[in-house]
């Protein structure tokens, strides 16, 4: 645990303005070990900010911080429902919520950390506050396109709204169906609604430190990160979890690292196919986060070099708090 004695006289400051501290990144861009520093330095605690951390029993595939830094400092939205449940973004505010206003009833900073694009930006800017659901037009959607193809529905998506099938891959089945749902519930493209949740700046008492490294050094990382995943039983994790009386939710069972592993153990790919597809998925995943977080305003980015640790981007953090405190 790094020390920093700069900071202790002005901890005081800092905890009086019980300033939040959003720390975001690409996977494995060393966002969580920086959190868990700073955290320590202003005597703080961690919300998580990731979709798939929030499950007991899948800790490997999930990069969850180990059993003995989070008997350190407490952390909050890790191991909250089984693999079996569902979890979503509304449910993350709840409970964000419930955690933060914990945090600051003990008068410490909240340390909030994530690379999970929509939970971030639903924290920041509020929900996304679209048309509602309509099951009989979903139904339909989803008769059409098991009948007629996949290809078909997002070939109507680019007659009915370009935009929203431009980003929207051909082959993401529930984003499209949702998609011509909303247009045709309302007559209006998705874009349009979204384009509403486009808030100038996030909230005011978020302070957001953004991390950045080149995409050669990400890829290098991400590619170690899956080979310690690898070596440390992440196969062995997810034969656990398939061998449970409840089957994974479908969210838990789509993570990167579970999905591929688990058409592996089902006999569809073997051990080397499934390390380098998971290493490519992971790469995708970052681009996607990539293209969320560059709609983000008021980010404090640092640049991560090559030989930068956490112990050299620490005190870079901390001048940043130090100047946000004195504004």
């Amino acid at each position: 645990m790094l020390q920093n004695n700069r900071l202790a006289g002005n901890r005081e400051g800092m905890h009086s303005k019980r300033r939040k501290i959003l720390i975001l990144g690409v996977t494995a861009s060393g966002k969580g070990a920086l959190a868990f520093e700073l955290a320590s330095a202003l005597g703080g605690e961690i919300v998580s900010a990731d979709s798939m951390k929030v499950y007991r029993r899948m800790d490997i595939g999930t990069a969850k911080p180990p059993p003995e830094k989070r008997r350190l400092i407490p952390h909050h939205l890790i191991d909250v429902v089984e693999p079996s449940e569902p979890f979503s973004v509304d449910r993350f505010l709840d409970l964000t919520g419930q955690a933060v206003a914990d945090i600051q009833t003990r008068q410490k900073p909240v340390v909030a950390v994530g690379g999970t694009a929509m939970y971030i930006k639903a924290l920041l800017y509020g929900l996304f506050d679209g048309p509602g659901t309509d099951e009989t037009i979903r139904q339909k959607l989803k008769q059409q396109a098991e009948a007629e193809g996949l290809s078909e529905l997002h070939g109507r998506l680019v007659a009915v709204d370009f935009e929203a099938a431009r980003r929207i891959h051909p082959n993401d089945e529930k984003r499209i169906i949702r998609a011509l749902e909303v247009y045709e519930l309302t007559g209006r493209p998705i874009s349009s609604f979204q384009r509403q949740w486009d808030a100038p700046q996030p909230a005011d008492d978020w302070l957001v430190i953004g991390l950045r490294r080149g995409k050669d050094i990400e890829s290098i990382r991400m590619n170690a990160r899956v080979k310690r995943m690898i070596d440390d039983g992440l196969r062995e994790e997810v034969a656990a979890l398939l061998a449970e009386p409840k089957p994974l939710s479908k969210q838990a069972a789509a993570a990167i690292g579970y999905a591929e592993m688990i058409a592996h153990l089902q006999g569809k790919m073997d051990l080397d196919e499934t390390i380098e597809q998971i290493k490519i998925n992971t790469r995708r995943f970052a681009k996607t986060q990539r293209t969320w977080f560059k709609t983000f305003r008021n980010v404090h980015w640092l640049d991560i070099a090559e030989e930068d640790t956490v112990r050299t981007v620490l005190p870079k953090t901390l001048a940043i708090l130090e100047k946000g405190t004195s504004e």
